[in-house]
């Protein structure tokens, strides 16, 4: 039996399941644990692996789901998230989907128990035991490349007018860290602050890691971000550093090879 984000107690399910996932990552990582037939719903944000997902039926966004649709779709397990989804609306869903199972990722090796919560739950404990063996082995190497290499504060944007950025307890500020990135600022009363160019922790700053989504910055927002912060921009993928799950993995190896860039 294992326990979920809010203290839900989930058993293995000896039935067919049918999924509906309402997270990008969590959605990719049921395809990976060998499910992939036995998701029924996703959102529109759930874009991988794409030839696997074409024929999924969709559920509206994260933030906005169709529960009527969930509905009509009578599923066994719904899968969501505390940060990517809106409270209210799990909740509800809570009152017709037998199991609800709630993850909330913040750091690095909570991958690991992601891992053995669904594929405990789902009888996928061998493809979770593989996951979890190549997460050890990213793991590693990134270790091993960050401890030749110093330690730098970096501005991780997000979002753009307003301009906000990630607090460290963050999963994202998390797999920063792990490649020897500390993401400034170090303390603000929300997870995802807003924040100006005149804020004084932005002395402290080394380097901006300018990421593709949420917000989609693109090439052309490398002058104006570096006009503004006066530092060195760097673009950087940011599935490979906000999605979790089997995400993670090859995310790992990705900052890896980007520290080596960079050096």
């Amino acid at each position: 039996m294992r326990v979920d984000a809010l203290g839900r107690e989930h058993q293995r399910f000896d039935g067919v399941p049918r999924i509906v996932s309402l997270v990008p990552s969590l959605t990719e990582l049921i395809c990976d644990l060998g499910l992939a037939d036995r998701l029924v719903g996703r959102t529109g944000f759930c874009i991988h692996p794409r030839q696997v997902l074409r024929h999924v039926p969709k559920v509206g966004g994260t933030k906005d789901v169709n529960l009527d649709r969930v509905r009509q779709l009578a599923p066994t397990h719904l899968i969501a998230d505390i940060d990517e989804n809106r409270r209210e609306a799990v909740e509800a869903m809570m009152q017709f989907v037998p199991q609800v199972v709630v993850v909330h990722p913040q750091t690095v090796d909570d991958n690991l128990a992601l891992y053995a919560l669904l594929g405990e739950i789902f009888g996928r404990e061998a493809q979770a035991g593989r996951l979890a063996a190549e997460f050890a082995t990213a793991s590693r190497e990134l270790a091993a490349v960050t401890a030749t290499r110093p330690r730098e504060a970096v501005l991780y944007p997000i979002w753009r007018e307003p301009w906000m950025t990630v607090r460290r307890d963050t999963y994202i500020a998390a797999m920063l860290g792990a490649a020897g990135w500390d993401t400034l600022p170090a303390e603000a009363p929300v997870r995802f602050p807003i924040f100006g160019w005149d804020a004084p922790w932005l002395a402290d700053v080394a380097r901006v890691l300018l990421p593709s989504e949420p917000y989609a910055f693109t090439d052309r927002h490398l002058a104006e971000v570096g006009a503004l912060a006066q530092r060195p921009v760097t673009r950087i993928d940011g599935e490979m550093v906000s999605w979790y799950g089997s995400r993670a993995i090859a995310g790992l190896h990705y900052l890896a090879g980007l520290r080596r860039q960079l050096a």
